[in-house]
Formats: C-alpha cells, sequence, structure tokens
C-alpha cells in the first residue's frame, strides 16, 4: 500500500504541476501582459490628444542600406479613410479575402478576412489582417527591386504603377506597367488563388542597349507592435524557414534588442511575420537572403525581408522573376495544401504545433475527421477521448487491475509490517515477494495519468493554436471551446444581476469535472496517512478553481475522461472482487463523528 500511496501523490503531484505551469506562464502574464496594454492605450490615447490639431507624428524610416528595401512611408500619420484614398488602388475581390492593393508601390496594405469576425457576434467587424501605409498601424507587403544607381529609377515603394484592370478576383489576375527612362520595362502580373495566396510575376524587358543586373526583393513591414498573448506554448512575431537552417522564429522582443538579425543566403524557405490565428509569409522563387530587422523613429517598425537571387539580363532580352505572398487565416489544410502543391519547404511550420508535433497534429488530424462527419467539435472531442481510451485500454487495465490486487492484498502487508516491525529492508523483501507471487506491478498506478499528460497539453496545444478550434461551439452556453466556460456559479450562472470574472468565474463545466474527480477519486480507500487524506479531500475543489481558466473544450475533455474513467475502474474492480469505496467514503465523509468521552 505504500508504494501504491506514493504512486497516487506522483500522480497528483504531476497533475497540479501542470496546472501550476499553466498559472505561471498563461495567466501570471497574460494579465502582465493587459496591464501594460491599458498603460499604452493611455499614453497613446495621450498623445493623439497632444497631436489631433497637427497630426506632426513622422513615421520612421527603413534603414539606408542600399541592398536593403527602403521603407518609404515618409509621411505623416493619416487616418484610414485617407490613407485609401490617397493613391489610385486595386480592389481585391474574393469569397476569401476583400480589400486593395495601393498603386503607389504595388503595396498589399489593406485585407480582410471574409470568413473571421472579431468575436462570435455576426455583426461584429471582419478581422483585418493587413492595414493602409502611412497609419500608425501599418501593415503591409511589397515586392521590388533593390537600388542601382546606373540603372536609374527602379520599382519600389514610390513607384506609382499603371494597372490592367481596377478589379482583383479570386482565381483571376490583373497586370501592372511601369517604365523608366532609362528603358527597362516592368510588367507585373498578379495572380490570386480561391484561398490566400497571391502569386507575383515580375517581367522585365531590358531595352536599354546593354547588359543589366537587378536585384529581387520582398519584404513585409508593420508598424506598432501587436498585442500578443505572451504565452510560451504559442509563437507570435517574425517567423520563418531558412533552408538548411531551419525554423526562425523571432519574437519582437527579441528583434528589438538586436536590431538586426541576418542570415545567409538560404537555398528554399519562406520568411513573414506570424499572429495567433493569422499569418503573412513571402515566398521567394530561389535562393535569398533573409533578415529580420526593427527601427523605431517614433513608431516601431518591424520587418521581415530578403534579397533575391541576382538576375542577369542581356540587351534586348527579358526575365521573369516569381515571387509569392501568402496573406490570410493559418487553417491546417489549406497551409498543408500549399506546402505539397507549391513544394513550400516545412510551410506546416507556420502553424505552432510545438516539439510535440508527433502527438498534436494527428491528435489535431483525428479531431478534424470527426469533425467533418458530426459538425461539432465538441461532440469531435468527446468522441476521440473514446478513441484514445480504446487504444490505451490493455494498459489501462493492466493498471487498474494491478491497483485493485494491491488492495485485496492490503492485509497480508500489514501483517507483514507487523511481523518484521522496523527491519525495514526484510519488509520490502517480503512485500516485493508478495507483489510477484500475485503477479503485482507497483507502478502501474501511475500510467494512467502519465498517459493523459501528454494527450491533455497536445489537446491543449490544438484548441490554443488552430483556427479551426477558434470560436468552435459546443452546446448551450459554451459558443467558443478555445475560451473558458463563461458561467460563474457565484452569480447563480447569470441569474443574479451582475458578472463576475477573475479567480471567481467558475462555470458549469469546471463544477462537472470537479464533481468527476471527486468521484473517482472516493472510489478508493481513505489514505491512513492524515496529510495524503487531507490533499485528495481538497484536490478535487483546487483542480476545480484552476481549471476555470482553461479553454471549455479542455474542461469538457478532463470531465468526460473522468466519467469514463469511473466507468472502467468500477468494472475492472468489481470483475476482480475488490470492493468499491465510494458509498462508504461518502457515508463516512457526511456523519458525524462519535463525541470523545
Amino acid at each position: 500500500m505504500e508504494n501504491n500511496n506514493r504512486n497516487t501523490v506522483l500522480a497528483v503531484v504531476l497533475s497540479i504541476a501542470v496546472l501550476l505551469v499553466w498559472q505561471f506562464f498563461y495567466i501570471g502574464p497574460k494579465i502582465e501582459e493587459e496591464r501594460r496594454a491599458a498603460e499604452i492605450a493611455q499614453q497613446r490615447e495621450a498623445a493623439q490628444t497632444e497631436n489631433a490639431a497637427s497630426e506632426d507624428v513622422t513615421l520612421p524610416q527603413s534603414d539606408d542600406n542600399a541592398s536593403a528595401p527602403q521603407s518609404g512611408n515618409n509621411g505623416q500619420v493619416t487616418t484610414r479613410e485617407e490613407a485609401l484614398s490617397a493613391n489610385p488602388r486595386v480592389t481585391i475581390n474574393s469569397e476569401l479575402l476583400s480589400g486593395s492593393i495601393n498603386l503607389k508601390g504595388a503595396r498589399f496594405d489593406e485585407l480582410k478576412l471574409n470568413q473571421y469576425r472579431e468575436t462570435i457576434d455576426d455583426n461584429s467587424p471582419l478581422i483585418e489582417l493587413l492595414h493602409p501605409s502611412g497609419t500608425r498601424d501599418a501593415y503591409f507587403a511589397e515586392f521590388g527591386f533593390t537600388p542601382n544607381k546606373d540603372l536609374g529609377d527602379l520599382p519600389g515603394p514610390k513607384t506609382v504603377w499603371n494597372a490592367s484592370s481596377d478589379t482583383l478576383r479570386g482565381g483571376g489576375s490583373i497586370t501592372l506597367d511601369w517604365s523608366n527612362p532609362q528603358g527597362i520595362k516592368f510588367e507585373r502580373t498578379i495572380a490570386l488563388d480561391e484561398q490566400y495566396m497571391f502569386t507575383v510575376t515580375d517581367t522585365v524587358i531590358n531595352n536599354t542597349g546593354s547588359d543589366i543586373q537587378i536585384t529581387p526583393y520582398g519584404r513585409i513591414a508593420r508598424f506598432t507592435k501587436p498585442q500578443t498573448e505572451n504565452i510560451f506554448v504559442l509563437h507570435e512575431g517574425l517567423i520563418g524557414f531558412f533552408g538548411e537552417e531551419g525554423l526562425q522564429e523571432i519574437d519582437y522582443t527579441d528583434v528589438e534588442e538586436a536590431s538586426q538579425i541576418d542570415s545567409g543566403r538560404v537555398d528554399g524557405g519562406w520568411i513573414g511575420i506570424t499572429d495567433k490565428y493569422w499569418a503573412t509569409a513571402l515566398i521567394p522563387q530561389s535562393t535569398f537572403k533573409p533578415r529580420f530587422a526593427y527601427f523605431d523613429n517614433g513608431i516601431p517598425l518591424y520587418q521581415a525581408d530578403y534579397i533575391g537571387e541576382q538576375q542577369n539580363i542581356a540587351a534586348g532580352a527579358s526575365v521573369d522573376i516569381e515571387q509569392r505572398l501568402f496573406a490570410g487565416a493559418k487553417k491546417s489544410d489549406i497551409i498543408d495544401g500549399y506546402e505539397a502543391d507549391l513544394n513550400i519547404l516545412k510551410f506546416e511550420l507556420m502553424i505552432d504545433w510545438g516539439w510535440f508535433h508527433f502527438i498534436t497534429k494527428p491528435l489535431f488530424w483525428l479531431l478534424n475527421q470527426i469533425f467533418a462527419i458530426f459538425g461539432n467539435f465538441g461532440v469531435a472531442i468527446l468522441i476521440a477521448t473514446v478513441i484514445i481510451k480504446l487504444i490505451f485500454l490493455p494498459l489501462a487495465n493492466m493498471s487498474y487491475a494491478s491497483m485493485a490486487k494491491m488492495k485485496k492484498v492490503q492485509p497480508e502487508m500489514m501483517q507483514i509490517r507487523e511481523r518484521f516491525g522496523d527491519d525495514r529492508m526484510k519488509q520490502q523483501q517480503e512485500i516485493m515477494a508478495l507483489y510477484k507471487k500475485e503477479k503485482i506491478n507497483p507502478a502501474a498506478g501511475c500510467w494512467p495519468i502519465l498517459i493523459q499528460i501528454p494527450v491533455f497539453f497536445a489537446l491543449y496545444k490544438v484548441l490554443y493554436v488552430t483556427i479551426e478550434m477558434r470560436q468552435a461551439p459546443f452546446f448551450g452556453w459554451v459558443q467558443d471551446l478555445a475560451a473558458p466556460d463563461p458561467t460563474s456559479i457565484f452569480n447563480l450562472f447569470g441569474l443574479l444581476p451582475f458578472e463576475v470574472g477573475g479567480f471567481l468565474l467558475v462555470g458549469i463545466w469546471p463544477i462537472i469535472m470537479g464533481v468527476t474527480m471527486f468521484v473517482q477519486m472516493q472510489m478508493n480507500p481513505a489514505p491512513p496517512d492524515p496529510t495524503q487524506a487531507m490533499l485528495f479531500k481538497w484536490m478535487p475543489l483546487l483542480f476545480t478553481f484552476l481549471l476555470a481558466t482553461f479553454p471549455a473544450g479542455l474542461v469538457v475533455y478532463w470531465a468526460w475522461n473522468n466519467f469514463l474513467s469511473i466507468l472502467q475502474q468500477g468494472f475492472i474492480m468489481k470483475r476482480h472482487g475488490t470492493k468499491i469505496e465510494l458509498i462508504d467514503n461518502l457515508k463516512a465523509m457526511f456523519s458525524r463523528k462519535p463525541k470523545e468521552n
């Protein structure tokens, strides 16, 4: 019984460790991030009020290194409406995307995601991924050619292109053209597929009468640091995959400290900026030299850019340069499809599957397959839990059977302890001999919790990082499985006319989870040690409060898993003739103890 108690305590400690890690790395940083965001918002509001009349805030410039793309944002801070009307534009109109391309610089700087809104309210604004250049929170992508004084002006931030059409539709394309006085003609074809990929093909025609060399570039510029989740299981910031160098995940603070993070020329990959659910990424045609950079001349600028491969163009000849821009939602099947169809190296890593990729992604695949049948991710979680239970059924059965046997031999173990008194070595020898005789594995009690922990983390990761889970409804009051249960027992689940928050937000599903944990623990004999007994008594209540801050989908999983474990453990204990202590423990808990005389 001593080993069984040790294993149980170990399982409890592991579980509490999971929750404490969650509290330390998520809840605490999130509260601090919200506090800092509020302070920044107040400072920004004060600055805007002070400069409302003149609006003389100057946007930062990029570096003036001749080999790097230029910012071209030397204007005043403007409103969105002013920025959109300042230059001619080509409208973007597809099923998934809407917005426009600024013909000055051929910038992709206005883009909305038609299938996603800011909240679960059908009337809430669409997610706006890219913002017009010139505004305080400008976020845009562009392609051009690095400056070369011998060739005169080349396409860049200040180039105003001519367009063949005023609308770019999904599955279609438009053509832009521009020529410089030296006789170099540029024709740019921008194609948009039915999803989130733009293909930009530059045809450069050399009419100068001599050979020339030009070098393409691409860059994504983002002004003002966005509010991030600030949690260790999710990367938000600058990102790229650079050939043999592999995945690069650069936090905003990292690039602020370094100013520039350069890399050597790489063969294959991509570079961009990622949020939790959305991303922008540049995919060069051939080898490229990537860079992450940070500039601050009043408003922070975060930039992911690259210098492409130099192109040699003979007199009278032309060359085609193809580059791509991904701008949209990080939907798994779309991302994987681009990786396979366009041969984009490790594009799947745009989604932060984490270190346990080999567990997380298969679990997501399973949930997605079930969702395709039933149309509800909550139901998919319930069914996936049953499937996982069935997969580990032999191991769990062995564990519960071993625990049941240990309870049956408890009287013999007590006799051994009484017989050998203080001779602990002899006690252990006799107990191990008893285990061997009865075919008991004393470590088996840890297997259920050890199995559950990686599944728990994988499911948490899936719920947290995949856009498919964003605002996914279950039933009743749970309309977002990726958010905590919105109800609370402290206002009688909405019956009382006030709202609660923080640690008082203890919803229905966390309570259900706590009850199932309590029942499962009461199926076993009460630990003889008073400290362990007190721990077991209060642990379900502690877990109820801690899990109340978790995504509702995770709490649903834990409660359902507990319920299945109760059925499974009860069946195995009954089959082995082991007494189920639930009723006796409940009677002992609620009965009055006799007074001592």
